[in-house]
């Protein structure tokens, strides 16, 4: 991709640096210069160590919790907002606290709005991510969100595979519309997960609906956290008489004791995008990188070109 005096700069949180740095390569330009203070109290400052007075920035930070992740991104937005940078686009691969999009009890908190307000009080004037936790949160916003597909990536992939008597497998009930997308790509057959929850990321029971004996089965997911659901639907579906299963996730948050699960899981492999930068390796962990979609994307949205092809399944 070309580069002139008139293009714009990328900048990058700390806890996306690797990412970043790829998509900065195939965007074409290096990363912009940013140092961060730290006082002793974990307080923290970033600075940017060069004019972007009139420019168009993108920062990119991906907000998985602890919350310094998030606050990074927003002191970023805020100081390139003070320097008078044109447009300020947050780049978020992964956005954090989308899980809480709605109130499912009295007296929550819907996080994902707050969020999405503290980012345009901060000043960002574009939002780009890639599959989110519910569509809808992109009605949280008053300015443009552009909503990747990590679908893009994942589809090549699978077709590479090629499985015969392929199944699209959603782990729960909220997940059937990404499974049946993904069905209609690859012209598969469907089944779903039906799972209870005794607490957050404790399952107490799940059934499946459909029948999986001498497929190959993928589940699809846009997250993975503990792996609790992933792993006990594998479990599930290879006891059901599937052939093998495997998952795709876009985001591998893969807390706790995730990894511990995974390798004693019955999952032939996990694949992630390295959206969120990976703890440790796991040979049952296959990371395909979402560097050349976040570049072409903001390549196009920086020329005023078309991205819709990124948003379609």
């Amino acid at each position: 991709m070309p580069n002139n005096t008139t293009e714009a700069k990328v900048f990058t949180c700390t806890q996306s640096k690797e990412l970043a740095e790829q998509i900065a390569a195939a965007y074409g330009v290096k990363l912009g210069n940013v140092i961060t203070s730290t006082y002793s109290d974990g307080e923290f400052q970033p600075s940017y160590e060069e004019s972007i007075r009139g420019t168009r920035i993108f920062i990119i930070g991906s907000t998985n919790p602890g919350p310094q992740n998030l606050m990074e991104m927003l002191l970023m937005i805020d100081a390139a907002k003070r320097a008078s940078a044109r447009h300020i686009t947050a780049v978020m691969p992964y956005f954090g606290w989308a899980r809480q999009d709605r109130k499912d009890k009295p007296r929550v908190p819907i996080a994902a709005k707050l969020v999405a307000k503290m980012l345009e009080a901060a000043g960002a004037t574009r939002i780009i991510t890639m599959d989110l936790h519910a569509d809808q949160i992109q009605g949280f916003f008053e300015k443009p969100v552009d909503h990747l597909f990590a679908s893009t990536i994942f589809l090549p992939y699978l077709k590479s595979l090629n499985l015969d008597n392929l199944t699209i497998a959603s782990p729960d009930m909220g997940g059937s519309k990404r499974a049946y997308a993904y069905s209609k790509a690859l012209s598969s057959d469907v089944v779903i997960c039906y799972k209870q929850r005794a607490k957050a990321n404790v399952i107490s029971h799940m059934e499946l609906i459909g029948d999986v004996t001498g497929k190959n089965v993928v589940l699809v997911d846009d997250m993975v956290d503990t792996a609790g659901t992933l792993t006990k639907a594998a479990d599930l579906m290879m006891e059901r008489g599937a052939k093998s299963v495997r998952a795709i996730c876009t985001h591998p948050i893969l807390s706790g004791d995730a990894y511990k699960k995974l390798e004693n899981s019955k999952l032939e492999e996990l694949i992630v995008t390295d959206s969120i930068p990976i703890k440790k390796k796991s040979k049952k962990l296959r990371v395909l990188s979402c560097a050349n979609l976040f570049a072409e994307v903001m390549y196009n949205v920086h020329h005023n070109k078309s991205i819709s092809s990124k948003f379609v399944m």
